[in-house]
């Protein structure tokens, strides 16, 4: 079992998401395994310091963030299909090990929070929940994205109206965008007050 604090693990975790995003997001390579190894010690870590209820989030439909469709959406119209199936992919094994780790780990609950659907829903149906724009950031083009250390509402190109985008930058949900997200979260994070 690995000794991992906070600082590391926050600083771990961003190493293999950086490096999960720019292998081209391979579902395939030996990196995703990596990932889950690594999310099972820390889980066991966790276990082993008296926690019983823990939360991970899922993955979001990489191929719906505007960095992504910019990056990577030559010949398609919304989102990049490959980027959605990879996550999705990296999702079920996400579900599978916390599966395994419930059956290993005696009173342990692990809820998985799926980001996946609800993202995905606000970006196919931004009109639904009261936007206008889910292809591009309140701060972005859809041409030059640009992520949240150059965005600010002073920043020369951004939106005036950010509660009508899905998107604040190239990555990241807008407030109203949270919002709409972080309601539909609470509702699969019951299981961990019961």
């Amino acid at each position: 079992m690995m000794n991992i604090n906070s600082k590391e693990s926050a600083l771990v975790l961003l190493l293999f998401a950086f490096l999960f995003l720019t292998c081209g997001y391979a579902q395939d390579t030996a990196l995703v395994p990596a990932i889950i190894t690594f999310g099972d010690s820390a889980v066991d870590n966790l276990y082993g310091l008296g926690a019983r209820k823990i939360g991970v989030t899922s993955l979001p439909p990489l191929g719906c963030l505007p960095a992504a469709r910019t990056l990577f959406g030559f010949n398609e119209n919304g989102c990049v299909s490959r980027l959605n199936t990879d996550a999705q992919g990296f999702n079920k094994k996400v579900n599978s090990a916390a599966a395994n780790l419930q059956k290993q780990l005696p009173g342990l609950k692990i809820v998985i929070f799926d980001i996946y659907k609800p993202l995905y829903d606000l970006v196919q149906s931004p009109s639904k929940f009261g936007f206008v724009e889910a292809s591009r950031g309140c701060c972005g083009t859809g041409t030059v994205e640009t992520t949240s250390l150059l965005c600010n509402p002073k920043s020369l190109g951004t939106c005036s109206n950010a509660t009508q985008y899905v998107f604040w930058d190239s990555v990241h949900p807008s407030q109203a965008a949270n919002q709409v997200l972080a309601d539909a979260l609470i509702v699969q994070g019951i299981a961990l007050i019961t």
